[in-house]
């Protein structure tokens, strides 16, 4: 079966190399001519752990191409799926120009039966305004169907993530697309992978809702960590006492500098538009948000009570990208909390392992560094702002040599207050007092 894949950032392509793996016939299209230059050249324009060979494979094995030219794919495919950005606009609602495009582009290429499916996380009624985008631009009427097929893939583990999901979401109106989609993921039935089978509105609200619960949860588990701190509670036996409550769960129950990223931020703002255009205000989410954003500010405040006075101090910063294994900087909390570092005075150097290439286009005035020893070599506090697994063995005694003072703020709790201050460290970390 041949499928056409628009767009190829993040979901696109890993979803595009994944169909690939799966023995499908996959064309991923952009209008990005250097981002299909690029992987036409065996590049990967994005970080995500083996993407890069999963990608040569299927290309050396002919199931996987790269083009620009939409007119072509969109002919050659039975099923198109629409992997576009939609991002916020002004108001926090998902903007759907891209979506619209490939529509209409659609319509007017369409040559025969298509199943037309969104993968981008857009808003409940999407699927029919493309519906009515596609009728008003056929050339001649020919029959298509419209159907949902949300993404759960998270960044650092998105292969793992579409190979062996927790459940595979299908919204549609015809019995026929669904029959189609289900094909395209016969190898996860001998997985036993679960499948939800429902209309489009449902499947696209499912991300919707899903994505505000888990932001939710770490909202929870970060106001939880401000009250342990009061009263002198650990907020991760807290969190560990919680989660092994089969009703709650232990994911997402980690204490940090707040929710950053592609989706929580932007698929927060946008349910709760969606509520407000049917009149009604999602006030837990709302909370959920104002949390979020609050948080990078108490995080400062953490750092300043460890020095005293950050105006003039040296602070090296561990970790910029919004979670380990990705070099996704957007919405990330390391960067307001640089930010007001800098606007209080602060001289920042900085260290991640992937990411410091994609922060220097959100991030100036910054001494990056090549490795961890370096961030740390003159520093007056040592801040850990990403939680990357070579974090978690540092030789502290090296380290304490290299630091003019031994100040340690721990904003991801990766160490033990008590060892750190064994160790000679004046240690600050969430949650625990």
């Amino acid at each position: 079966m041949n499928i056409c894949i628009v767009g190829v950032g993040y979901v696109g392509l890993v979803t595009g190399a994944c169909f690939a793996e799966f023995g499908l016939r996959v064309t991923c299209v952009d209008n990005d001519s250097s981002k299909i230059e690029l992987l036409n050249n065996g590049k990967i324009p994005i970080y995500e752990p083996g993407l890069t060979e999963l990608v040569q494979k299927n290309v050396n094995e002919e199931r996987l191409f790269f083009t620009t030219d939409i007119k072509e794919s969109v002919r050659n495919a039975l099923v198109v799926f629409i992997a576009v950005g939609t991002p916020s606009d002004s108001t926090g609602s998902a903007d759907l120009t891209y979506v619209k495009e490939v529509a209409k582009s659609i319509g007017q290429t369409m040559d025969g039966y298509k199943v037309v499916v969104t993968k981008s996380t857009v808003p409940v009624g999407t699927g029919k305004m493309i519906e009515d985008i596609i009728k008003e631009n056929q050339v001649e009427p020919l029959s298509f169907d419209v159907a949902s097929n949300p993404e759960f893939l998270r960044e650092g583990s998105a292969l793992e993530d579409f190979m062996r999901p927790n459940r595979v979401v299908i919204g549609a109106e015809s019995e026929q697309a669904i029959a189609i989609l289900k094909d395209l993921y016969a190898p996860l039935y001998l997985i036993e992978a679960p499948f939800v089978i429902t209309n489009v509105a449902t499947a696209e609200m499912i991300k919707y809702a899903s994505n505000a619960f888990l932001a939710t949860k770490v909202s929870f588990i970060n106001e939880m960590a401000n009250i342990c701190e009061r009263v002198g509670a650990d907020v991760h036996k807290v969190a560990k006492g919680m989660g092994l409550d089969k009703r709650i769960g232990s994911k997402f129950l980690h204490p940090g500098p707040g929710f950053g990223g592609s989706c929580f931020p932007k698929d927060t703002e946008a349910i709760c538009q969606i509520a407000k255009t049917y009149g009604y205000d999602f006030k837990i989410v709302e909370s959920v948000m104002e949390v979020n954003k609050e948080r990078p500010g108490l995080m400062v405040e953490k750092i300043e009570s460890a020095v005293e006075n950050i105006n003039g101090l040296l602070v090296g910063i561990l970790g910029l990208t919004f979670k380990p294994n990705t070099d996704d900087m957007r919405d990330s909390p390391a960067i307001p909390i640089i930010e007001e570092l800098q606007r209080k005075g602060a001289k920042i150097q900085a260290f991640d392992p992937i990411g410091m290439e994609e922060a220097k286009k959100y991030l100036d005035g910054i001494d990056y560094k090549h490795d961890a020893y370096a961030a740390a070599e003159g520093a007056d506090v040592l801040v850990f702002v990403t939680e990357w697994n070579q974090f978690r063995n540092i030789d502290w005694n090296r380290v304490k040599n290299l630091m003019r003072n031994p100040n340690v703020v721990d904003l991801r709790n990766i160490y033990e207050p008590a060892r750190m201050r064994k160790l000679g460290f004046d240690y600050t970390s969430v949650g625990r007092s």
